[in-house]
């Protein structure tokens, strides 16, 4: 599917099942970015988030168009943008509303962390 390290836009609804199907079957984290082209905190966010993905190439980065998908935003809840989706094994974890890059990077380690025992 391309290099990893990188964001990858979702244009299709085949092409985000597929990568629902694959969240399941590998375990990995997905952190999705609802977004859409006329929206500044979201063009604000892109390159941050083209940073994440280089720096944690074992982190699957998906970018979703809400006006492009509407169906899968709506499928999602998706009421403002942008939103940050993780999840695991096709099961959302977490979420970040907002164009909050702290509280993004945060999250990202918090579910990349090994659990340990309190």
């Amino acid at each position: 599917m391309g290099e990893q390290g990188q964001v990858f836009a979702i244009h299709t609804v085949e092409s985000w099942n597929e990568q629902l199907e694959l969240s399941k079957a590998t375990k990995k984290l997905v952190v999705v970015d609802f977004t859409a082209s006329w929206c500044g905190p979201c063009r604000f966010m892109a390159p941050i988030l083209a940073d994440l993905a280089k720096k944690l190439p074992h982190v699957t980065f998906l970018k979703v168009d809400v006006d492009e998908l509407e169906s899968v935003a709506q499928d999602w809840a998706i009421e403002c943008m942008p939103t940050f989706i993780f999840l695991k094994e096709g099961r959302i974890i977490d979420k970040v509303v907002g164009a909050r890059k702290d509280e993004l990077q945060c999250k990202i380690e918090n579910h990349l962390a090994p659990v340990q025992n309190a």
